[in-house]
């Protein structure tokens, strides 16, 4: 996917910015909430999420079934997401790239489990900003 060009700003300034930036954090607050019709809800029809270890799915059928496995694992996280940028667009899509701190809290309470980078791209669909990409990578693995 591609990256975010330092400098750049999102076509249409800053509400576009602030709207890409409002579904990456619905995005997280799902997902810690383990609301999966809410997740799917923000990938477009054909929106394609790839996390790491796992094949890329396709769908809001195979992202249901992928969302599904992945908070059935339970527990209490929070997905920070930070450093967002904003990449130049054509209007109806744009790129951001954010980092990603990956708490989870166990019996020792809360540690940070991972670190990672999201690259995602969005498109404009029905008047709102939706996935139609989104990738993790992770760029550190958690603490021994």
């Amino acid at each position: 996917m591609p990256t975010a060009t330092p400098g750049s700003t999102a076509q249409g300034g800053a509400e576009v910015v602030a709207e890409v930036r409002h579904a990456i954090a619905a995005y997280c607050q799902a997902l810690d909430d383990g609301r999966v019709d809410d997740l799917v809800s923000l990938f477009t029809p054909d929106g394609v999420s790839a996390l790491p270890g796992m094949d890329p799915v396709e769908g809001h059928d195979a992202l249901r079934e992928l969302y599904r496995g992945v908070t059935a694992q339970g527990g209490t996280t929070r997905h920070v997401v930070v450093n967002t940028a904003v990449s130049t667009g054509d209007g109806n899509q744009v790129s951001a790239v954010s980092d990603l701190v990956f708490l989870s809290h166990g019996e020792n309470g809360w540690q940070i489990a991972l670190a990672g980078r999201y690259d995602d791209v969005l498109r404009r669909h029905d008047g709102h900003w939706l996935f139609a990409g989104r990738s993790l990578t992770f760029t550190a693995p958690a603490p021994a």
